[in-house]
């Protein structure tokens, strides 16, 4: 249906009823919301583990906890494969510009999770002259996970925020839900 022919809801529910007094199936709803509601519940994510973050999320992997409940069991070693990359660990500046490579090689749209304290702010490492100060000095993060190591219940809970995330974007264009009214007009 075009958006110039929609009136309101009530014509489109009774072009629904006809539709099914006539033997025809009908669904009616947002397609945006049904392809963010897949999207989300469908997230691969590119492990770059370097630490002991890495053994965390490993365990997330495992029966106790089985992040395949939540549509994030499919781990890609491909980034061309990845929706999001975690970044799980102390990052070098010898090893940023892999890790920034990776980013640019994923296809849109793309995630960053950045885990642990290492990830988010070097971490113990933080005086080292040699560890980056924060993975978003060098790619731009989505969700930061706190903890030395973070539990994998706060694991999960990161990726459901993530999953917030994407649940709430548009996907046919238009205003995102996420900017203000001002940005409307522009």
């Amino acid at each position: 249906m075009k958006y110039e022919d929609f009136k309101d809801n009530e014509s489109l529910e009774a072009l629904a009823q006809e539709l099914r007094a006539n033997g025809t199936n009908v669904f009616v709803g947002c397609l945006d919301n049904f392809i963010n509601w897949a999207r989300s519940n469908s997230m691969w994510p590119l492990t770059f583990a370097t630490s002991c973050c890495g053994i965390e999320f490993m365990a997330i992997g495992a029966a106790r906890y089985d992040f395949a409940r939540f549509g994030f069991e499919v781990t890609r070693n491909s980034p061309r494969q990845a929706d999001f990359i975690m970044v799980a660990g102390t990052i070098v500046h010898k090893m940023a510009p892999v890790l920034k490579r990776l980013y640019d090689q994923m296809a849109e749209p793309k995630y960053v999770v950045a885990v642990g304290g290492c990830a988010t702010s070097g971490g113990p490492f933080k005086n080292s002259y040699h560890v980056v100060q924060g993975v978003d000095k060098i790619i731009p993060v989505d969700v930061y996970i706190p903890g030395c190591p973070p539990r994998p219940e706060a694991l999960l809970y990161g990726m459901m925020q993530l999953q917030r995330k994407v649940k709430v974007e548009k996907f046919f264009g238009g205003r995102n839900k996420k900017e203000k009214k001002n940005q409307e007009t522009e």
